[in-house]
């Protein structure tokens, strides 16, 4: 990094506040947002008022989007968006938010599997693959700490968020190895109103709005969306991706340790959630497992900066 161009350590510091504790206390405002308005509307109105403002900014600075670009992002929007964090919302209503997070937290794992161009190196080290396995055991002790209140719809939903990772997972690659010249504002603004969009359609197609009525939202399902909105699309991530570009990216994911850690106290503290001793074993242990799959990136940033 060029000493010259250091960013502000305050600066820097709050980002970092952002996408720790507003990231992690997305998945609070999500339980409060589903107390009135149903999944998919919700993440309908989150994503597509998002996007329209990060898309008003950009086309307001005389940027204008590309067809090829825009097809694109706002497929790999559907998949992240609306398969991922849509998913994070759909199983709220079946799983504590807590929970949800511990899952989420097995992001690393599907991006290892998933990237099949890094599967030469990353399947060549053997901490990676230990990490994976250590990862995946602490899924399994996720799934056994409902044995005591075991259903189906609680099975239902777990799966349905490890698919929820498995599609986050793959449009992030998907955009990865497709670039486009266009910024990355414009680019997230069509990502999110792409996914508004879908979700709003699944919303109509499932008979949401059928027993909806926006005068009977309550005030704190608006204040959990006014959250999302503002906080969780639009501060957090313009935080991630300023703090990519001024610090190592192996250091700006370190919030994947701090969300689902954040996720678990504010649940349990502000909605009553319980956590059991063994989902807190099955969080130390996937948490074990992403260090373990990113400790070759820890060192090679090391040895750049001696």
């Amino acid at each position: 990094m060029n000493t010259k161009t250091l960013p502000n350590p305050g600066l820097v510091i709050a980002a970092f506040a952002a996408i720790y504790l507003i990231w992690g206390s997305t998945y609070l405002a999500i339980l409060f947002g589903l107390k009135s308005i149903p999944p998919f509307l919700m993440s309908g109105i989150r994503f597509a008022t998002a996007g329209a403002i990060l898309l008003a900014w950009r086309l307001s600075r005389g940027e204008r989007p590309s067809l090829r670009p825009t097809l694109q992002n706002a497929f790999a929007g559907v998949l992240m968006l609306f398969g991922g964090t849509g998913a994070v919302v759909w199983v709220e209503q079946h799983i504590t938010s807590g929970m949800a997070a511990i899952i989420v937290a097995s992001m690393p794992f599907w991006f290892v599997l998933l990237d099949y161009r890094q599967w030469a190196y990353n399947f060549s080290q053997k901490v990676i693959l230990v990490g994976i396995i250590i990862g995946f055991a602490g899924i399994l002790t996720l799934f056994g700490a409902n044995t005591g209140n075991f259903s189906e719809k609680t099975v239902f939903a777990m799966l349905v968020l490890l698919a929820g990772c498995i599609a986050w997972a793959s449009g992030s690659l998907y955009l990865k190895y497709t670039p486009n010249t266009q910024s990355t504002m414009l680019n997230a603004g069509i990502q999110m109103f792409a996914a508004g969009l879908f979700s709003a359609t699944v919303g109509w197609a499932t008979g949401e709005p059928v027993q909806f009525s926006f005068a009977d939202v309550s005030a704190e399902s608006w204040l959990g969306l006014g959250y999302l909105i503002t906080f969780g699309s639009l501060i957090g991530y313009l935080s991630y991706v300023w703090l990519l570009s001024v610090r190592p990216v192996v250091q700006v994911g370190t919030y994947a340790y701090v969300n689902p850690v954040v996720a678990v106290l504010l649940g349990s503290l502000f909605a009553g959630e319980p956590f059991s001793t063994r989902q807190m074993m099955a969080l130390a242990v996937i948490l074990g497992g992403v260090l373990l799959i990113n400790l070759p990136k820890y060192k090679s940033m090391q040895l750049k900066t001696a």
